[in-house]
């Protein structure tokens, strides 16, 4: 199986004390912050992430024991990372076997040579963050699978769906920590499928829109193993229906246009599109967009977009934690550093806006409205 080979490997790591004590530091010790605190979802270092996966841990440390006392990441992120992957080699070799045998088992193999297929790989879309908006397909998926693999903005209301018996394991991204890299992630979803577990691998949003679901699709079909995509509900859908924003409405926007903020190491400047997606009669909803947002305004301006524009940035969107920025573009990013909005926000541009029932009203529509009702 893939991931022995890959385990063998990682065998190699030589865990030092001073490391091993960092990494147990931040299981016992989960990182703590203002934003940490109320969040939603899966942060890299939250008490609920290490207490659905220390079952990854039993054998190295004790779990039962939190402190709330604030606490930072050190410097030397990297090295805790490859850590934290050498203490959880054990229990995934466990788990691999377990998977193998049950597969044998339920096969009924009789000595005659035949061997039990792979399992499936499911991704599925758990949406933007409210756990009413997945599909039906979904929940089942989550409720009746072997192992779950789970990226940071699946939020912590879905993953109270998992089945008890289900293994979770968590595989986030965020700026600065990759708890695993996208080809480590490849690896364990086909040793996982070889082991002939179903495997669910869980993304925030849909799957296939900025969830890198496209690339994990390539990778199992070249190595024989069946992939299914259920759905989620977008961000942009999601959270633009959450403020009553139409993407596209005749006469007003004839298309809408998703972009990411940030491009991957080495890639492409994603300001790039900004001459082409500065259009008057469009919807440009920008995932990840945050840190590039005073730079993206300024280019979309630059290009023709009108600096009075109608924005919107959402953080935490469909969740309780939610909160919103309404700004022209050209005050929508001092707006969002003036209330320190944070990650993930999704950011909504373009006329549309001004149809939400909270886009900020002038003193004299306030008036009619108040006659109105």
């Amino acid at each position: 199986m893939a991931l022995v080979y890959k385990l063998q490997a990682f065998s190699s790591f030589s865990v030092s004390a001073q490391n091993y004590n960092k990494v147990t530091s931040l299981i016992t010790n989960p990182i703590c912050s203002l934003h940490y605190k109320n969040s939603p979802f899966t942060e890299k270092h939250s008490t609920e992430r290490y207490q659905r996966d220390r079952w990854l841990y039993q054998d190295q440390v004790e779990l039962s024991q939190y402190q709330s006392s604030p606490c930072s990441l050190p410097s030397d992120s990297e090295s805790v990372r490859e850590n934290d992957i050498a203490l959880q080699l054990p229990e995934l070799k466990k788990l691999l076997e377990v998977l193998k045998r049950k597969r044998e088992s339920c096969c009924g193999n009789d000595g005659d040579g035949e061997k039990c297929g792979p399992g499936n790989v499911f991704l599925v879309g758990t949406g933007p963050g409210d756990p009413e908006l997945l599909t039906l397909k979904a929940v089942k998926l989550v409720q009746k699978a072997d192992v779950l693999l789970y990226d940071r903005l699946v939020s912590n209301d879905v993953l109270e769906m998992v089945g008890p018996d289900a293994r979770l394991l968590y595989v986030g991204k965020t700026a600065g920590y990759h708890s695993r890299t996208q080809e480590e992630i490849h690896e364990l979803l086909l040793s996982f499928a070889e082991a002939g577990a179903t495997v669910v691998r869980l993304k925030g949003g849909d799957p296939l829109v900025f969830g890198r679901g496209g690339e994990e699709i390539d990778f199992l079909q070249q190595q024989g193993i069946q992939v299914k995509v259920i759905p989620g509900i977008t961000s942009a859908s999601g959270i633009a229906a959450e403020l009553g924003i139409p993407l596209t409405h005749r006469g007003v926007a004839n298309s809408v246009r998703f972009l990411t903020g940030h491009s991957r190491k080495g890639g492409t400047d994603p300001l790039f599109v900004a001459e082409n997606a500065a259009d008057p009669d469009s919807t440009l909803v920008v995932y990840m967009g945050l840190s590039t947002l005073p730079a993206l305004a300024l280019k979309l301006m630059q290009h023709g977009l009108p600096a009075n524009t109608p924005a919107a940035a959402v953080e935490r969107g469909t969740t309780p934690q939610q909160r919103m920025v309404f700004a022209e573009l050209k005050d929508l990013a001092d707006k969002v550093a003036q209330e320190e909005l944070v990650s993930p926000t999704l950011i909504i541009i373009g006329k549309v806006v001004a149809l939400s029932p909270l886009w900020p009203l002038s003193s004299k529509e306030a008036s009619c409205l108040m006659e109105a009702v």
